[in-house]
């Protein structure tokens, strides 16, 4: 599971390699402290369980540089913004 840290595309979805190692310093915390995992897991290695988490777009850094959770509504309205209005010729 390790080898994902080594993959640009896992860095660069983080925001370059800091905001990943804080990601993940700052998710292992929480889960130390006791909150509940975002992902199915077989495995009671936190760090696998926090790169899922990373990998699966369920945790993120905020602009403050504190962990947060994409919710369903989050997801929701990211899919809904990414999608293109029909646009009628005539309403230009």
């Amino acid at each position: 599971m390790l080898e994902e840290l080594k993959d640009e595309e896992t860095v660069n979805k983080v925001g370059g390699r800091f905001k990943l190692s804080t990601l993940i310093q700052k998710r292992l915390v929480q889960l130390n402290q006791g909150s509940r995992a975002l992902v199915n897991a077989d495995t009671h290695d936190k760090m696998s369980i926090v790169l899922k988490e990373i990998l699966q777009d369920k945790i993120f850094l905020n602009t403050d540089n504190e962990v947060e959770q994409v919710t369903e509504l989050d997801l929701d309205a990211t899919i809904a913004a990414a999608e293109s209005p029909d646009l009628d010729p005539s309403d230009l």
